[in-house]
């Protein structure tokens, strides 16, 4: 074990009347201080912010508009660091707040800029506080979702396969996946997920992810290599017992199903337009790893630039591959009515596919 991604959620962060938990946060700083001792990286990804802002605007409930979440972000955010700071230097770590929004994930420049500086804070033995800047986001903060992500759970995934790091856990009010939700009759705990069935419940209280969400991200992260589990953060020593082999929480197993350029291209960017192509493009596509020639596409959507990311459709409007289109929108119309031409518009060492035939 070289690196740790831990994702704290807002219902660990905070108590139950949705003030700041902070003997469990302190007790989980002390615990990655001591996992720091055994030669361990650690990154945090932790939420919080607009639950604690909310308290301290006095506000009494969890607002619902982008403007008060917004506000609430402003104003816990810095309570939150501050608070984390405070923790660092007593147990001897260095803190430094990170704040994300989706630009620095869909543009590949910032993307790896973003890389680089948490690797040099690594370096430097800093413990990195990382969360969305909700403050200054618009997508991001909808009770929605947004394209990239739209809350930590994806955020957190993101950020360990960025970083290539070994383990990502992700610590909620649950113990785990259950096949029903947590509490109903016959509900049983999910040891290792291999894409079951599950009956999803509510989503827990003040945060915006929901074991949904926590599925897909534990996904986006063991696609790239990334093993996740999702546990019990209200359990003392949490991470001690997953590192310990403990049977702790649910395991997703990491597969090395993509790349790092191409898992970018597939979870971290927005495409542009999108090309539809006919089902023998998509079988070249899905099954022989080929490139996208202009003869296999049927429909041009959107308006968009050569270098953008595009989506491929297939005749059901399923979005099968995501890739880096090489010519304008405006010109691939007279290119489709040149059969002959060989030129791929989106090359197979420049896509993402998304779906298994």
């Amino acid at each position: 074990m070289r690196r740790l991604v831990v994702k704290v959620g807002t219902s660990v962060v905070a108590r139950a009347d949705g003030g700041f938990g902070s003997d469990r946060v302190a007790h989980l700083v002390e615990e990655i201080s001591e996992i720091r001792g055994r030669g361990i990286e650690v990154l945090l990804v932790s939420s919080g912010a607009v639950g604690i802002g909310r308290e301290r605007l006095g506000l009494p409930r969890v607002p619902t508009s982008v403007v008060d979440r917004q506000a609430c972000a402003a104003a816990g955010q810095g309570a939150l660091v501050a608070f984390y700071d405070s923790l660092c230097q007593k147990f001897g770590l260095s803190a430094a707040q990170v704040l994300l929004t989706e630009d620095d994930f869909k543009d590949r420049r910032r993307y790896l800029n973003l890389a680089a500086t948490l690797q040099r804070l690594l370096e430097l033995r800093s413990l990195p506080i990382i969360n969305e800047n909700d403050t200054v986001s618009t997508d991001e903060i909808m009770l929605h979702g947004a394209a990239v992500f739209g809350d930590n759970d994806r955020l957190s995934a993101l950020v360990a396969t960025n970083l290539g790091a070994d383990l990502l856990v992700m610590l909620s009010d649950v113990d785990g996946v259950y096949d029903a939700p947590p509490g109903t009759t016959g509900a049983k705990r999910i040891q290792v997920y291999s894409g079951d069935v599950v009956n999803f419940g509510d989503i827990s209280r003040g945060g915006r992810g929901g074991m949904e969400a926590k599925i897909g991200a534990a996904q986006v992260a063991a696609n790239s290599g990334v093993q996740v589990v999702i546990a019990s953060g209200l359990k003392a020593n949490p991470l001690t017992a997953i590192l310990d082999g403990q049977p702790t929480g649910t395991v997703f197993p990491a597969s090395k199903a993509l790349n790092k350029r191409r898992h970018w291209l597939a979870y971290a960017t927005v495409p542009a337009g999108a090309l539809v192509v006919n089902d023998g493009a998509r079988s070249a596509l899905v099954l022989r790893k080929a490139s996208l020639l202009p003869k296999g596409i049927t429909a041009v959507r959107g308006t968009f630039v050569a270098g953008s990311v595009v989506s491929v459709l297939d005749v059901r409007e399923v979005e099968i591959a995501r890739g880096v289109c090489r010519e304008d929108s405006k010109v691939i119309p007279a290119l489709m009515d040149k059969p002959g031409r060989a030129k791929a518009l989106v090359h197979r060492d420049q896509i993402a596919i998304l779906t298994e035939e």
